[in-house]
């Protein structure tokens, strides 16, 4: 597959108010896959990880959005300033 790539405006779409990307998105060749790393609005960083299989399961749009909710349901369950904690 060829380098996985998404515009700041596609990555932007869906990131929660208050939160931003952080650097620049990586392209593991060995991996297949990108991750892109995202600032929440409690200065925790989490890493948005879409694979070469996860783009062809589901499209490349697609692939960012599973790829953003897995984050979203993994922030959820952790102790996070502010949220308190979910599970």
């Amino acid at each position: 597959m060829e380098q996985l790539t998404y515009t700041s405006d596609e990555l932007r779409s869906y990131l929660p108010t208050g939160w931003e990307i952080v650097g620049e998105p990586a392209w593991d060749d060995k991996k297949n896959q990108l991750t892109i790393t995202v600032l929440d609005n409690v200065d925790f960083d989490w890493p948005v990880v879409i694979t070469a299989k996860d783009v062809e399961e589901h499209e490349r749009i697609g692939a960012l959005d599973r790829a953003m909710d897995d984050v979203f349901r993994s922030r959820l369950g952790r102790h996070t300033r502010g949220m308190g904690f979910a599970g």
